[in-house]
């Protein structure tokens, strides 16, 4: 089962590192950010400790190509400001060169926020500057998996039809590829939980199912077309476990990476400290397929 979470990559041993805490968790794949996902600040790559990561890799049977990277929220390919959808155009280049050294082939990017200008124009912006991107990392193996979003503010990518919009602009649609977001398409809408079937072949009619190679798994603190997008743990939100793993289990997912974006535990129910991730216990769950109410008890406990 390819499953695992998103990790950390700082510290002496960078993406070594990365590899390890997954494997704490029992994960099986796992999705770095290059960096903090608010800035700009990234280690050189051959600083980033790639070949002891792939090493390890080798040694327990991960294959680089099933890591994911997400591209950082501060780009917008939507903005109105050329100079704003200039920086994404040249930072998602900069990162697309960093996730093919990385050994990955998916880097997850939310495709913009159109800041009052309207949707239109805001997909228009969009796929010209992926085609810029895609331009200067011709001949690179890496993907762009654009990721479905919850229609939160002016988010571009809250339903299907967008998403279709800008890969039909796409010059080199080979470039491009879909990371499917259970809490941000049930938050946009979308029957995860009653009716995944119906939305799959909708999603398939609109965009084609073979462009989903990311799955993030995350249940959702809001009901369905909340557009609000707030992860909630595994069996916590308004999705459930139950319809969870069947996504999860689908078959035509079999060899896509799943990923687990769920809160960090606190200490209380009031509290905002983070202070465990979940993903060892949630993992564990997935592989049993049995959901225990009481694991966040259980990490609190320890």
């Amino acid at each position: 089962m390819k499953i695992g979470s998103h990790v950390g990559l700082s510290g002496k041993d960078m993406y070594l590192g990365s590899v390890e805490e997954a494997l704490s968790y029992g994960s099986s794949v796992f999705m770095v950010y290059t960096g903090a996902p608010q800035n700009t600040r990234r280690k050189p790559i051959e600083d980033m400790n790639i070949d002891a990561a792939h090493a390890k890799m080798a040694e327990v049977g991960i294959a680089p190509d099933d890591i994911v990277v997400h591209a950082p929220y501060i780009m917008n390919l939507a903005n109105p400001k050329a100079e704003t959808r200039e920086f994404g155009v040249r930072f998602l280049s900069e990162e697309i060169r960093r996730t093919e050294a990385m050994g990955a082939r998916q880097i997850v990017l939310h495709p913009g926020a159109h800041v009052g200008q309207g949707p239109d124009q805001a997909i228009q912006y969009i796929i010209e500057g992926l085609n810029e991107v895609i331009a200067n990392t011709a001949g690179s193996p890496v993907q762009i998996a654009l990721e479905t979003m919850a229609g939160k503010g002016t988010e571009i990518g809250r339903s299907f039809e967008e998403l279709a919009a800008i890969i039909e602009g796409i010059t080199d649609q080979t470039r491009i590829s879909v990371c499917f977001d259970t809490c941000h398409t049930h938050d946009a809408g979308y029957a995860i939980k009653d009716d995944f079937d119906g939305v799959m072949e909708t999603f398939d009619r609109v965009v084609g199912l073979d462009r989903i190679k990311v799955l993030h798994i995350n249940d959702s603190q809001n009901p369905q077309g909340a557009a609000k997008d707030r992860h909630a743990n595994l069996g916590m939100g308004h999705i459930g476990f139950d319809a969870l793993l069947n996504v999860i289990e689908t078959e035509r997912f079999k060899d896509v990476p799943k990923i687990l974006e769920t809160p960090y535990v606190t200490e209380d129910e009031t509290s905002k400290k983070r202070i465990y991730p979940p993903y060892q216990w949630e993992i564990a769950m997935i592989k049993a397929r049995t959901f225990d109410p009481t694991f966040i008890e259980t990490i609190r406990a320890q």
